[in-house]
């Protein structure tokens, strides 16, 4: 991925400093960080709070002459999507809004990029028309109406019908008179939408001898569903690499994708991950289901009013569990109940799996440097409040994250542990002595419906 500019803030990021909108050290302080994260400065310029979005927007549309459009509560023109594809709008963060005598409005985040703006006409072949939006309301409003290019589309589970098996889908075309890609979309939606009524959180995609085998894990334990027959992998990868956002040419290199599909008009992300192995590419889904509230996955007001409290104070907040217990899940509700305006609250996930209002949040990505080594060096600039980490696997990322909380930063992060007795031996190791030392809640979860919630003076008695 490559360094993302936005070529309006660069060229007027000067006039910012003349209208007493920033000083000169705040603007040089968020090219830096802008340049470290590979994004626009834009983009740390409000992560910062050194400015909000609107007034930002707002400096813009008196500068250019531009309009500022919120397209919060817009419904543009379905009828226009077809003036830009998906891979085109998502790149340069435009969105066609209406047509009229031949002029295409568009919405557009750098208004400036006249490189996005001729290949947009290119595409198009008519007159483009740009207003100024909200990167984030773009990007948003992308994912919102790009459905059948950007996600698997929609799936429908019908409760009352016998239990589904995707192969029914599979057969249900002679193969031999050749492959179409929407039977290759239809597989994967079929695969998806078994697996979602099978309560099946993860699946793997493997290379045998015939083919390709469809794996469900739940559990803890893996079952296989089917195999695809070896005409249709290559094609099968290809398209669900392409609806991820991965490219398909690429086999020899690992490469985490997101894919975005709706079942019964719920939303929902699964991560996928590509991974080379001697026979071909291993392919794992994980699918995350939208947060809910504290009070939907089953706390009562005692065990939520004790993370609430574990919130507001500096400390470290851990949540665990075996694999697929719905660790992330929880944490995901935990940061989407507590945010307001007033935190400043940030991630830093390999991928991030829904956005969170009022959360900023960031994905790691290893092919241009961005891993948690860099982020470790640069978050401390952003100037967060509470900070979630997806996970640590290093010594030093311990200790960097213990020593967070001296510098009263509320810190959340996730362990992998089969049971109580299984982390607390994890945690009796020396190298976690001071990390256990500044944890403020436990929350274990055991299944669905069993989360037990630890406060600091449960766990001293735990420790002790």
């Amino acid at each position: 991925m490559e360094f993302v500019r936005n070529k309006t803030l660069e060229k007027l990021k000067y006039d910012l400093v003349r209208d007493k909108l920033i000083n000169y050290e705040d603007l040089e302080m968020a090219e830096q960080v802008a340049l470290a994260q590979k994004v626009n400065i834009g983009q740390v310029l409000i992560s910062s709070g050194l400015i909000t979005e609107e007034k930002l927007l707002k400096f813009l549309e008196s500068k250019l002459h531009i309009p500022y459009v919120n397209l919060d509560d817009y419904s543009l023109d379905k009828r226009c999507l077809s003036y830009i594809n998906f891979n085109n709008a998502q790149k340069y963060k435009v969105i066609p809004l209406f047509e009229i005598e031949g002029i295409l409005t568009v919405a557009m985040s750098d208004p400036l990029d006249l490189f996005a703006i001729d290949k947009i006409v290119e595409d198009a072949k008519c007159e483009i028309e740009p207003v100024i939006s909200s990167e984030n309301a773009v990007l948003k409003k992308i994912e919102e109406y790009y459905n059948s290019g950007s996600s698997v589309g929609q799936i429908y589970i019908d409760e009352s019908k016998p239990k589904y098996d995707w192969r029914e889908v599979l057969n249900n075309e002679d193969i031999s008179l050749g492959l179409s890609d929407e039977h290759i979309h239809s597989i994967i939606r079929a695969i998806l939408k078994q697996a979602i009524q099978d309560d099946v959180h993860e699946m793997f995609f493997e290379h045998v001898p015939d083919g390709l085998s469809v794996t469900f894990r739940k559990d803890s334990e893996n079952f296989s569903t089917g195999e695809l027959p070896t005409i249709l992998v290559s094609p099968f990868i290809a398209k669900l690499k392409t609806l991820s956002n991965l490219d398909p040419t690429v086999s020899e290199l690992p490469q985490l994708g997101k894919l975005s599909f709706k079942v019964d008009n719920t939303a929902l992300i699964a991560s996928i991950s590509a991974f080379p192995t001697i026979h071909g590419e291993r392919i794992s889904i994980k699918i995350y289901k939208p947060p809910k509230t504290l009070k939907e996955i089953g706390l009562d007001d005692k065990k939520i009013n004790t993370i609430k409290q574990a919130m507001s104070t500096p400390g470290i907040i851990l949540v665990c569990g075996s694999s697929l217990s719905g660790k992330t899940h929880v944490i995901y509700s935990i940061l989407n109940e507590t945010a307001t305006n007033d935190k400043n609250i940030m991630t830093i996930e390999s991928i991030t799996k829904y956005n969170l209002e009022k959360v900023n949040q960031c994905e790691l990505n290893e092919h241009i440097g961005f891993n948690l080594d860099k982020a470790m060096r640069f978050i401390e600039f952003q100037s967060p409040d509470i900070l979630y980490f997806e996970g640590i696997n290093t010594k030093e990322g311990l200790d960097y994250f213990t020593s967070l909380v001296f510098k009263n930063k509320t810190l959340i992060t996730e362990f992998l542990a089969e049971n109580i007795a299984d982390l607390m031996k994890k945690l009796s190791l020396n190298d976690f002595s001071m990390f256990k030392s500044m944890l403020s809640c436990l929350i274990f979860i055991h299944n669905k419906t069993s989360i037990e919630v630890f406060d600091k003076a449960a766990l001293e008695k735990y420790f002790a």
